[in-house]
């Protein structure tokens, strides 16, 4: 396939996010603790992150969109940069996938979903611990723009090692002033983000030739 724009997320429900409440309760003390992308994070107080981040299924009819996509099949290998608890491998892995995952965050993986525990790193996605063209798909969801600019470039290139050619990305982006404003009165964790554009300069820098969409409010 040759990548460009596809919304593979359109079947999730929409966050309800308290925007006011976000960016009030943001400080650096707030943005120190959601960057450990420990507990704090993932399920404590709202102000952190997730305020609770538990299985709930509805990442079923992501999954099921992710391999009808890319016509995946059983023998199917899909890696996940930024996996978390892994919920989405799960449902990938219940689709017949062989999956691993990658997250930065010792807390997640601990915590991860049972089933899929044992099949997630904890690594960097910038430094993937995987061979070349290891995987048939990699996926990475609201995850590089976490990463300074030079290592959203590394990550990309690394994207393109470790897959056999498939790839699918989603990063913070927006469309105009005001969503610029909004976004950055209440984002905690992202250090590089952009309109589309400057993200499209970014994947061309890094020679990334896979799909991707945004993460806008």
């Amino acid at each position: 396939m040759v990548g460009g724009y596809a919304d593979l997320l359109r079947s999730l429900p929409k966050s309800n996010r308290d925007i006011k409440a976000r960016a009030e309760a943001k400080d650096p003390e707030v943005i120190r603790i959601a960057k450990e992308y420990g507990k704090e994070y993932f399920d404590g107080d709202r102000k952190y992150g997730y305020g609770g981040y538990r299985y709930d299924g509805r990442w079923v009819s992501v999954a099921k969109d992710i391999i009808s996509f890319f016509n995946l099949n059983a023998m199917s290998k899909i890696l996940d940069i930024g996996c978390a608890k892994g919920f989405l491998l799960h449902d990938l892995m219940k689709e017949g996938m062989d999956v691993r995952g990658v997250d930065i965050s010792r807390y997640a993986i601990d915590c991860s979903h049972s089933q899929v525990r044992g099949k997630l790193h904890q690594g960097s996605a910038d430094s993937l611990p995987f061979r070349d063209k290891s995987f048939d798909l990699v996926i990475s969801i609201n995850t590089l723009h976490n990463l300074p600019r030079e290592g959203v470039i590394k990550a990309l290139q690394e994207i393109e090692r470790v897959s056999r050619g498939d790839s699918y990305v989603v990063v913070d982006s927006y469309h105009s002033v005001e969503e610029k404003a909004l976004f950055e009165s209440w984002v905690l964790t992202a250090e590089t983000y952009g309109y589309p554009e400057e993200w499209l300069e970014i994947f061309s820098e890094a020679g990334y030739t896979g799909y991707y969409s945004w993460n806008c409010l």
